[in-house]
Order: structure tokens, then C-alpha cells, then sequence
């Protein structure tokens, strides 16, 4: 098996033991298709829009048995990456165990997580 990064981000998973794993972009994003909503109201002479609407997921590879694709929390959060075995999202929240800087940036991950 081998990590594909479909972010636009190397992604550095560190094991409990043993060296950190760098996981560099592959070139190809996993982008949640976006269409702007309608424009609702004005405050103050600035415009106020209804949410976005979502459609899938864009630059997602099929399946190859070989691959483990590491997608965005976005990305992986679409049905189409909840419903395939071999999509991960790095793991990010409180309980994680991320690893960040002294300005608060994700410097590497302790685990990923099925979406």
C-alpha cells in the first residue's frame, strides 16, 4: 500500500515510535465542487448570500487497490469519500493528538481517520 496526498499540503504523519512519515502533495486535489448561493439581502450596502451549495467531490482518483488516499476533512465528509474503504482524512480535532507550532499550524498528525 502506498499514501496518496490528494491536498495541496505535504502532510508529515508521526508514528508513535519510529521516524516521521512526509507524505508530500501529489499533485492532484480533492476539491468539493461549489456553486455560490443566491443572493438574499444587503446590510449596510454589503451583500448577503445563502450558503454555498456542495456537489462532489473533483480530482478524486477511482480505486486502484494499491492506494490509500488522504483527502481533506471537507473532502472526506461528501458521501462518496465516506462510502469507499481507501479515503483517510488526517486527524485534526481535540482528541487527535495533532502536533502544531507555537502559532497554532498543523505540523503533523498522530493518526489518520476514515471520513
Amino acid at each position: 500500500m502506498r499514501f496518496v496526498n490528494l491536498t495541496p499540503h505535504k502532510i508529515v504523519l508521526r508514528p508513535q515510535e519510529g521516524e516521521d512519515i512526509v507524505v508530500e502533495p501529489s499533485g492532484t486535489i480533492a476539491r468539493v465542487a461549489m456553486a455560490p448561493g443566491a443572493r438574499l439581502s444587503e446590510v449596510l450596502g454589503i451583500p448577503v448570500y445563502g450558503r454555498d451549495e456542495r456537489g462532489g467531490v473533483e480530482g478524486l482518483p477511482a480505486a486502484d487497490g494499491e492506494s490509500v488516499f488522504i483527502v481533506s476533512g471537507m473532502a472526506g465528509a461528501s458521501a462518496e469519500c465516506r462510502m469507499r474503504n481507501d479515503i483517510l482524512v488526517p486527524g485534526t480535532g481535540p482528541e487527535d493528538g495533532v502536533i502544531r507550532n507555537e502559532k497554532g499550524w498543523v505540523i503533523a498528525v498522530t493518526r489518520l481517520k476514515r471520513p
